[in-house]
This record gives C-alpha cells, sequence and structure tokens, in this order.
C-alpha cells in the first residue's frame, strides 16, 4: 500500500445534466461534467460559459455612480486637488493604479496615498484624512478600502472633505457617511454582478468616467482580479480573460520591466502568473516597506526607472521569501517542541521579532504542514501586545469561533477560513486554551486529514487532445472555477523513474487497455522507491498537453498518488541487511527473522523491530496487520510463511529470504547416485571418508557434501554404520525406500522451497502471497 498525502472526495456529477451539455453543445464528456459541478448546468449558462460575448454591464447601475462621476468631473474642472487613498496589498496598488491612470487621462490634479501596514495599519485613518486636508485636498477617493470607515468618514465629513468610497469587502450594519458608495454589495444594490475585486470596481467607475469600457486598463485590472481570489465569473471572468491577452501584448514599460526582471515570457503569461509572479512581487512591497512603490512602477514611463523599480521589487521578494521560510521554520520548531499536534488542535504560537506583514503566509504555511487551524503572531513586550494572523481548515469557522472570545480581543475581523486580531500578550495562552476545547467539540480525528477536492474520476480512454483542447475553454481558471484536477485510478505502470539533477521528480507511464498516459510529479521522486512495479498506481491531478519537438501528447501533472492493495518489493539476492533501514519505511516496521542466527546480521538500531519466528505457533500470533513487514532469511517451511500472513493483510512485504548457502544449486542425488554408492561401498568394504570422501566425489563429478549427504541418509536407513569417518555396509540390512530418511526428506523439501521462493519469478512469488492473503480475505467474509 501506500498512502495519499490528502484524503481524495470526488464531487458528484449530474451525469443527466452533463450528457445533456454534452448533447446540445457538442462538448465532449470531461468538459461537460467539469461545467456542471461549477453550477452551470444549464444549456444557456454553460453556452455563455464558454462562448458568450464579452460584454460588461453599464457601470451606472451601481448605486452612488452617478453622484461620484458628476463629483469627480466637477474636481477636474476646478482643477481641485484629488486625492485616491488605496490599499497595500495587489488589489489596492492595482485599484490606486486604475484610478491615477483614468484621472491623469481626463487632466485631474490628483495623487494617491497608501498607508503604512507597520505604522498605519489597514483601511483609512483619521490622522492621514487629517494630513490630506490640510495639503489641501478636496475630494478624497478610496480604492479596495473604505466600506467600514464609518469614523473616518465622520471626520470627513467634519474636515470638509467630499469622500467617495469605493470598495468590495463585506459591508457592516452601520455604513460610512460619504458622498457616494460605489459597491456591489450593498443591502439595496441591484447591479447584477456581486462579486468584482476592489479594482473590478475601479475598473467600473473608469468606464463611467470614460463613457465607455477602458481596454487599456484591462492589463492592470486583471491583476487585482485574479491576486484577490474573487470568484472568475461573470464581469470578473471577462476582466480576467481580456486582462491576460492584453497583458502578453502590454506596452506599459513598468509591466515589461518586472516580467523581464521575473524571466516571464510575455505569449506565455497566464492565471498562474499573476498569481506566483506578478501578484507576490507586488505583496512583498507592502509587506516590507511602503506599497507606493508598486503604484511608481505600474505608472512610470521612464524605462530607467522601470527597471531600477523591478529589480528593487525583485529583491524586495526574495528578502520576503528569506523572511517567511525563516519564520515558518523557527514557527514549525515551536509547534514539535512546545504545542505537538497530538494535544493542540488549534495552533496559537508566537514570538518576539516576526514580522508581520509576512505572518499570514507563514499561517498558510502551517496549515499545509500541519493541517490544523493556526494563528501566528508577532510579540511585542513593550507594548504588550500581540498582533497576528490566522488561517483555518475546512470544518473550524475561525471567525465564529474567534467571536466567542471577543473579551481577548479588542481588534479582530475576518470570515470563516482567514482573519487578523491584536490581543494582550498575557491573553495568548488563554486563547489558545478556549480555542483548542472549542476544537475538541468541534473537529473529529477525521477533521484533520487534509483533503483535496477532486472533479472527476476518469479513464485514460477519456484522455485525448481534442479533449484537452477543449479544457482550454474553461480557462481562466480561479476562484469558483478552479484548475481541473481527477483522478485516474487502479491503472498499471508502464515504467516509472526518478528525474532531475537532485532526482528528486518522478516520471511515470501508466496504461489502461489500450491506452497510456505520460505523468509527471514535481517532488514525488522519493515515491519512486515506495511503489513496486507490478502494483496498480490510482493519482490525482491536471491533465495538460505536452508539446516536444512540434509533438503534441497528453500528460498529467500528478499532485499525489496511492497504491490501495498490498505490494511486494522483490529483494531477493540483496545480502547487504544494513539496506534495511533505508528501504524499508519505518511506520509499523517488522523483520522477521526464522534462524536466531540471523539477528547478528541485523543492526542493533533495529533489533527492537526484528521479530524472531521459530515455530507455526509464533507465526500464527504474529500481528502482520498494515504493517511493513520485511522477510529476513529463508523460512523453515511454506507453513510457516502461510501461517505468519494468513489473515494479516500487511501494506507492503519485502522479501530478502537471505540465505547463507543454497541447496538448489547443490547436486541432489538421485537413486543411481546411491544405487552406484552402495554398490562402490559393497565393493571397496570399509572406507575412510576423512581420507577418501574428496576423492570419490572428484571421480564422480560430484562435490564432497554430496559423499556426506548420501552417508547420512544410508546410516538414517540403517543401511550402514559410520564410526570416526569410517563408513561399513550392514549385513542383512532391509530393504528401504530413500524418502524414508528424515535428511533426505528435508533435502527435497529445501530444495522444493528455494525453487518456488528464491529462484520464481516475481509474478510466481507474489501470485502465490496474494493467494495466500486473499483465502484468508475470502474465509473472514465467508464468516
Amino acid at each position: 500500500m501506500l498512502k495519499s498525502k490528502t484524503k481524495w472526495i470526488v464531487r458528484n456529477s449530474d451525469h443527466n445534466l452533463a450528457q445533456m451539455l454534452v448533447n446540445e453543445l457538442k462538448i465532449t464528456p470531461l468538459v461537460a461534467s467539469l461545467l456542471v459541478n461549477r453550477g452551470l448546468n444549464t444549456v444557456d449558462s454553460a453556452r455563455y460559459f464558454l462562448f458568450g460575448k464579452d460584454e460588461f454591464h453599464d457601470p451606472y447601475l451601481l448605486k452612488g455612480m452617478e453622484t461620484a462621476v458628476n463629483r469627480i468631473r466637477e474636481a477636474i474642472d476646478k482643477q481641485e486637488p484629488i486625492l485616491i487613498f488605496g490599499d497595500y496589498d495587489a488589489d489596492g496598488v492595482s485599484s490606486t493604479t486604475v484610478l491615477m491612470i483614468t484621472l491623469r487621462d481626463l487632466g485631474a490634479n490628483v495623487q494617491f496615498y497608501i498607508p503604512n501596514r507597520f505604522s498605519e495599519g489597514y483601511g483609512p485613518n483619521e490622522p492621514a484624512f487629517r494630513h490630506a486636508a490640510e495639503n489641501g485636498i478636496k475630494l478624497l477617493i478610496t480604492v479596495d478600502t473604505g466600506i467600514a470607515a464609518v469614523h473616518e468618514a465622520a471626520v470627513a465629513k467634519e474636515l470638509g472633505l467630499d469622500l467617495i468610497i469605493t470598495d468590495h469587502h463585506e459591508p457592516g450594519p452601520v455604513l460610512p457617511e460619504a458622498l457616494a458608495i460605489i459597491h456591489p454589495k450593498l443591502p439595496d444594490s441591484t447591479y447584477p454582478f456581486r462579486e468584482l475585486a476592489g479594482v473590478g470596481v475601479a475598473f467600473k467607475l473608469a468606464h463611467a468616467l470614460y463613457g465607455r469600457v477602458p481596454e487599456h486598463l484591462l492589463e492592470i485590472a486583471v491583476i487585482g482580479t485574479i491576486a484577490d481570489l474573487v470568484s472568475l465569473k461573470d464581469e470578473n471572468r471577462i476582466i480576467a480573460k481580456k486582462g491576460l491577452e492584453k497583458l502578453k501584448t502590454t506596452k506599459k514599460i513598468g509591466l515589461r520591466a518586472i516580467l523581464k526582471v521575473a524571466g516571464v515570457d510575455l505569449m506565455s503569461i497566464n492565471e498562474e502568473t499573476i498569481g506566483f509572479t506578478l501578484a507576490p512581487r507586488i505583496n512583498a512591497v507592502g509587506r516590507l516597506e511602503d506599497a507606493d512603490l508598486a503604484v511608481q512602477l505600474l505608472l512610470t514611463e521612464d524605462p530607467e526607472e522601470a527597471q531600477a523599480l523591478a529589480e528593487e521589487m525583485d529583491a524586495l521578494n526574495k528578502t520576503r521569501q528569506e523572511i517567511v521560510n525563516t519564520i515558518t521554520a523557527e514557527a514549525i520548531e515551536e509547534v514539535e517542541k512546545n504545542f505537538p499536534i497530538e494535544t493542540n488542535k488549534v495552533l496559537v504560537i508566537g514570538k518576539e521579532g516576526w514580522n508581520a506583514g509576512v505572518i499570514g503566509i507563514v499561517a498558510s504555511r502551517l496549515v499545509e504542514k500541519f493541517y490544523r487551524p493556526t494563528i501566528v503572531l508577532n510579540f511585542d513586550p513593550e507594548k504588550g501586545v500581540a498582533k497576528g494572523s490566522a488561517r483555518s481548515i475546512i470544518g473550524y469557522d475561525l471567525f465564529k469561533n474567534l467571536s466567542t472570545c471577543r473579551e481577548l480581543l479588542p481588534h479582530f475581523g475576518g470570515h470563516p477560513m482567514a482573519a487578523g486580531m491584536t490581543l494582550k500578550l498575557e491573553d495568548v495562552a488563554e486563547l489558545r486554551e478556549r480555542l483548542n476545547l472549542l476544537a475538541d467539540e468541534q473537529l473529529t480525528d477525521d477533521d484533520l486529514i487534509p483533503i483535496t477536492q477532486l472533479d472527476e474520476e476518469i479513464r485514460l480512454e477519456d484522455i485525448s487532445l481534442s479533449s484537452l483542447d477543449e479544457l482550454s475553454l474553461l480557462a481562466p481558471f480561479g476562484m469558483d472555477n478552479p484548475k481541473p484536477k481527477v483522478l485516474i485510478n487502479d491503472v498499471a505502470i508502464s515504467s516509472m523513474r526518478k528525474i532531475g539533477s537532485e532526482q528528486n521528480h518522478l516520471k511515470v507511464l501508466v496504461n489502461e487497455d489500450n491506452a497510456s498516459l505520460d505523468g509527471v510529479g514535481f517532488g514525488l521522486g522519493p515515491l519512486v522507491d515506495q511503489i513496486s512495479p507490478a502494483s496498480k498506481i490510482s493519482l490525482i491531478g491536471e491533465l495538460s498537453i505536452n508539446e516536444w519537438n512540434n509533438i503534441r501528447k497528453p500528460q498529467i501533472f500528478i499532485h499525489d498518488m496511492a497504491v490501495h492493495s498490498w505490494q511486494l518489493f522483490d529483494l531477493r539476492g540483496q545480502k547487504r541487511a544494513h539496506h534495511l533501514q533505508n528501504t524499508v519505511p519505518s511506520e509499523n516496521r517488522k523483520i522477521i527473522i526464522f534462524n536466531q542466527e540471523s539477528l547478528g546480521k541485523i543492526s542493533p538500531e533495529l533489533r527492537s523491530e526484528t521479530i524472531l519466528i521459530q515455530d507455526i505457533t509464533e507465526a500464527k500470533a504474529f500481528n502482520g496487520y498494515g504493517a511493513n513487514i520485511a522477510l529476513f532469511d529463508f523460512p523453515p517451511s511454506k507453513g510457516h510463511l502461510r501461517e505468519l500472513l494468513s489473515g494479516k493483510e500487511p501494506a507492503r512485504i519485502y522479501a530478502y529470504f537471505y540465505k547463507e548457502a543454497s541447496d538448489y544449486f547443490s547436486t541432489i542425488p538421485t537413486r543411481d547416485h546411491f544405487k552406484w554408492f552402495y554398490a562402490f561401498l559393497m565393493k571397496k568394504g570399509p572406507i575412510d571418508l576423512k581420507l577418501h570422501g574428496e576423492t570419490i566425489a572428484k571421480h564422480r563429478g560430484w562435490s564432497q557434501e554430496t559423499i556426506k549427504f548420501m552417508s547420512k541418509v544410508f546410516s538414517e536407513l540403517d543401511f550402514v554404520t559410520i564410526n570416526n569417518g569410517f563408513i561399513t555396509l550392514k549385513t542383512g540390512a532391509q530393504k528401504r525406500d530413500l524418502a524414508d530418511s528424515k535428511t533426505y526428506q528435508t533435502k527435497q523439501a529445501h530444495y522444493a522451497l528455494e525453487r518456488e521462493l528464491l529462484f520464481s519469478s516475481f509474478q510466481e512469488l507474489k501470485g502465490w502471497f496474494d493467494q495466500v492473503i486473499q483465502e484468508s480475505v475470502e474465509s473472514e467474509e465467508a464468516i
């Protein structure tokens, strides 16, 4: 067996609805099932998603849009100073950039302001508003923030500032008193699509101000839309699709500079370019310094400035990665040393000096490693406070549970899967204790197993170039439209090997009936040693097309693998016992020896895992359920093996069958051998075997062991006497069969056992083990 890293859950697809889409839209069953799983289960919705025209909604359907546009135009006409107040993440940076470009194009006197994460925190703040008023600002526009700024809106009114709020975060029970609020989720909003990112709302304002769709801003709008993980449906899908295409041919100097520094081929740009290349670099600036630098990069028209800013952003991202890696390593050590997962269903850890800008990433890393709801805190002993970020798992509503601890959390906010908070240092231990008590009531051991949601279980015969080409119609992928993950179950292995300079990746070719598929598993190279080539494997991953030398072939990027049945690893002929430790997995490892002298060949550190089986009773009592069993030396009989494994259902069997000397290759005397030797003794009389045994053997082309063996058999049959090496025929001995000799029986049995266990083919040995294990299972099922 090979356990998967996560629990695989295949979505239940309505096959009747999928077949309807197949018939009506002439698409493959795979794509039809994926559409149904995404809630696109009518012909019209599926057709629009795949083939619909990219049409944006009227921006004036957003409440407050007309008021906002009129006030902005008035400010432009009067050349009143306008301040755009943004946020320090990728959505906030791109929102600020979209509105800066728009207002500059329209001739506005405009500037921007993004608060510092460390000194000001998230969102509008009173000092910043007062500073703006002192500098002559008359109109203040928030982007990607502001919906919770009730106090700050009152301050703006007091200062004589006109405030326009554009945001997409969840509105609270009390809305700020502003000149206009543009927000698709307002309680009385009738806007057709509610899931715009912050930059999407800014884009709609730009749309209204220009009086047309600002196509030139799509390459900026796509950054925040994908980076902020909003639903990629409706207008967000249009922004993502069109924006990615625009990004491939962008003329913006700043974008080209950062993409070049990151080593991105423009024509290969897709949603992952933003998720893994652009967004992390933009976010790194706001996590470590002021996000202004990122806005300046997107706005600049100076190639030299663009290059310098891009290099600075790239360097900051590398620094951010180093900081994250360092804190993650320290956090893992803290968990394992002081808060082990065996006694902590919720991890609450912190340390002085941990960078508050990256601890959210660290929390996510710990959830990936330990699969526990996790809070990572930065301790500030001088102020006596802890500030942190939290990430959760399915089944544990973080916001709901934190809400029961409000008296400990003067500042906190978030949603079921993520949150941010501030609390007193002295309350950290109580928060940990209370959250764990709640988790004990809500989470079972099964809930603490990571889950991978899969779209479909498919057969190899269903994978073709045409079906994979059709998959591209679903792109771009993201929230509510994830990149499809599929399960391929119980397929045979044609070939499997490690690849890469460090041999840490895996390449496999699997087959089923007449179909085959290539697979690549990055970081999965070690699994090669845990999978027997004769096993059938199940794998999950993402399907794609591999193009090499103008040849296109389907392939799968493997995320995880499993073997559901027991496995045999054939290590016969290996005599180096120290390989046991590296070859046989340590989990539930049981090393079986049948001979006491074999214990000396086992390394001392493995002897506690070594079990001596000397008789049938001990073999029968052995508990091998789910064990990784190493059969180190040769058993006395098949019966010992049968009783050892019968009804035990092991995970793996490693067959060494070490034997010092083989009976198989020694001469097994025939009846003619015995007949000649008997006649020789009768003719020559008593013979000293010590002196003449070797000469007799050479004369006949036998080994000396053959002479000794036949002599012992004659002795047991009472044909001869052996005294101090002299062998003498007995007169009047009764005729007996050779099989009456215990030595003869043992020799024949050993010969047959070696032939079946040591010198059989892999398939023959596997078949015998299968029969033993399966017989026991069938017997149990019959009871």
